[in-house]
């Protein structure tokens, strides 16, 4: 996906994370990958107890600013803190991890229930938009591997789930808006990522703007801004007896 969209877009997927995963006063939680704190921040408004990690020193300091109460720390996510903890999150990280199956057997070892979220296949999403406004100034994409499926596929996080010893409790797929108020906040994030800075130096900022508004016209709202409705998956998971 070209980027993680406009802010505040994440937070009905957060809560329906939290409700499924059983999450409120006192719970114990690790956040794997936990980024600048915003799940953090919602475990920690419904009174959880909070433990994020993640690679990156900055974000780590941004999650420990957002959200006070809790315990962050620069580390892997495929080496969690021993807890014991009650519900451990991997929310938008396995499709960065090495090894998946180590972090979902590992988060197994520590917590009960553990709670995933996926981005969906890019056919459900619409974010697909931009890659295709931006196509014809961007490198070749490689040939899709046939071998494993990509992780987006519902069949293939099933299956990591149960190599890593996991029984599913939940399997949901939910669709999430992601609003822009005007062309601008929609453009700019664009220019800001990857496929846009690459464009950008092929076509100019003028010309890559002028593509993504004309392929994003369907998107359009009435009141000047945009809506793409993008797919995610959602499971809980708790380890086998």
């Amino acid at each position: 996906m070209a980027q993680d969209g406009p802010r505040g877009w994440a937070a009905p997927l957060h809560a329906l994370a939290l409700d499924r995963a059983g999450v409120g006063p006192g719970t114990r939680l690790l956040d794997l990958g936990c980024g600048s704190g915003e799940f953090a921040a919602a475990a920690a408004e419904r009174g959880a107890v909070v433990t994020g990690i993640d690679a990156d020193p900055a974000a780590v300091a941004a999650a420990a600013a957002r959200v006070p109460g809790g315990e962050f720390r620069v580390g892997d996510a495929h080496e969690p803190p021993p807890g014991p903890f009650d519900v451990v999150a991997a929310v938008q990280l396995l499709m960065h991890a090495a090894d998946p199956v180590s972090i979902l057997r590992r988060s197994a070892a520590v917590a009960p229930i553990v709670v995933i979220t996926l981005w969906g296949r890019e056919s459900e999403c619409d974010l697909r938009a931009f890659g295709e406004a931006l196509a014809q100034w961007l490198p070749p994409r490689p040939p899709p591997r046939r071998d494993p499926l990509p992780i987006t596929e519902p069949g293939r996080i099933s299956r990591l789930v149960d190599l890593a010893g996991l029984h599913p409790i939940t399997t949901e797929d939910v669709d999430v808006p992601f609003h822009y108020p005007d062309a601008d906040a929609l453009v700019g994030p664009v220019l800001a990522a990857g496929i846009g800075t690459v464009a950008a130096r092929v076509a100019g900022p003028a010309a890559v703007r002028e593509a993504l508004l004309r392929r994003c016209a369907e998107y359009r709202t009435p009141d000047g801004g945009y809506r793409l409705v993008n797919r995610f998956h959602l499971l809980t998971a708790r380890p086998r007896p």
